[in-house]
């Protein structure tokens, strides 16, 4: 059979490989302790729960799904946004209902972009914003995520030549998979930009609301002038535990958010309404639950960060999201250190690598591992270094 020239271009996704080897490990009795994942471990909202299974048994909600999504969706959307942000959105025309942000990563580059038109991708950064340019037949230039730049993008060093071409530049903050956060400053900074060089700016925002020691993080479409020039992606994945649901939302630009209107009518026939109208309730009556999840996250993270960092892996201490990048000890490539967990202590890591060319030298490690599964994985990892030196940490309550 032919394969496309585009598919063929794409990367062979790390997560499709890795979990065919945890799979042979597990069918020979081995125990494996996966962080690398971000799949929220908590469970999805009782209401919301509830509210999904009272609308699943209406006929009514057993038919096509309008593509657009349900009136009082967006309408929830808008005032999300006016609560959260205080960004006030036009439900008819700039929010689109999806099935998790990715899928409108994807179909906002084949949407935008033509062959030969560049798109400015971070990097290390979400492997998505890469495959939708591929799939299009755009170009990629990749912008360094560096430690030493807080893990945000040089806009000035971007070469004019480059600057030509482009259509796309992406942004993800909190970021994935640094945990770096940024200010309103830094987004008005990239609207300019935008402005100045008729750039679309594409904000991927899922972890907004995970964010720990009264970290804040704002909304592109804060900024001054950011819907005039972006889009933003935002899921209910990780707010509000519902991941599996596949639900998430596209707001900005009217223009753009039409242009994704149109590819989505042509490919797929919208998001069950019974699993909307669990979003409606989320979004209206499930307040609490990023609170309460960001704390465990925050306790989590901290028991990781001192594990890592007693073993020389040298851990950044993130302020939002579901990650901790780490350096990983002296003498070991990204591929290296991941393999060496695996194989000797059942620990699945990610390479930094998966994330670009800037994540060589580091992994990712979630933080949505149970806290059973948690103390185990921590106390094999400090036995790393030297297996009489075990680590015990307490879960605090």
């Amino acid at each position: 059979m032919q394969i496309s020239h585009r598919l063929n271009a794409l990367t062979p996704n790390y997560f499709l490989a890795v979990n065919k080897k945890i799979a042979e490990k597990r069918a020979l009795g081995e125990e494996v302790i996966d962080f690398s994942v971000g799949d929220p471990d908590f469970a999805t909202p009782t209401n919301v729960i509830d509210e999904i299974s009272a609308k699943a048994g209406d006929p009514l909600n057993h038919r096509y799904p309008n593509i657009t999504g349900l009136p009082e969706l967006r309408q929830a959307v808008a005032d999300w946004y006016k609560r959260r942000f205080g960004v006030i959105l036009n439900p008819d025309n700039e929010i689109l209902p999806l099935h998790g942000s990715k899928e409108g990563i994807g179909y906002l580059s084949l949407s935008c972009l033509n062959p030969g038109d560049v798109a400015l991708v971070p990097d290390p950064g979400y492997p998505a914003y890469t495959a939708g340019t591929v799939l299009a037949g755009g170009e990629v230039f990749k912008m360094p995520l560096l430690s030493q730049n807080n893990y945000l993008p040089d806009l000035q060093a971007i070469p004019e030549t480059v600057l030509k071409k482009a259509k796309i530049i992406w942004i993800n903050y909190p970021n994935n998979p640094t945990g770096a956060v940024c200010d309103l400053k830094f987004f008005e900074d990239v609207a300019e930009f935008a402005q100045k060089h008729n750039l679309l700016v594409c904000h991927d925002a899922p972890y907004t609301e995970i964010a720990f020691e009264g970290n804040n993080p704002p909304s592109f479409l804060q900024a001054k002038g950011a819907k005039d020039v972006g889009v933003e992606f935002h899921s209910l994945s990780k707010s509000y535990n519902m991941a599996g649901w596949r639900i998430g939302m596209a707001v900005g630009n009217p223009e753009v958010i039409q242009l994704i209107t149109k590819l989505k009518s042509n490919l797929d026939p919208g998001i069950s309404q019974a699993i909307q109208y669990g979003a409606i309730e989320a979004l209206n009556n499930a307040q609490t639950a990023p609170a309460k999840s960001s704390l465990v996250y925050q306790r989590r993270r901290d028991l990781i960060v001192e594990v890592l960092n007693d073993i020389g892996a040298s851990a950044e201490m993130p302020k939002a999201g579901l990650y901790v990048w780490t350096k990983v000890p002296a003498g070991y490539t990204s591929a290296e250190f991941a393999d060496d967990l695996l194989d000797k202590l059942g620990i699945v890591v990610t390479p930094g690598t998966v994330y670009g060319t800037y994540g060589e030298g580091y992994v990712r490690l979630s933080l949505t591992v149970s806290d059973p599964n948690l103390i185990k994985g921590l106390s094999r990892l400090a036995g790393w270094k030297n297996e009489k030196d075990k680590f015990k940490p307490k879960i605090r309550k």
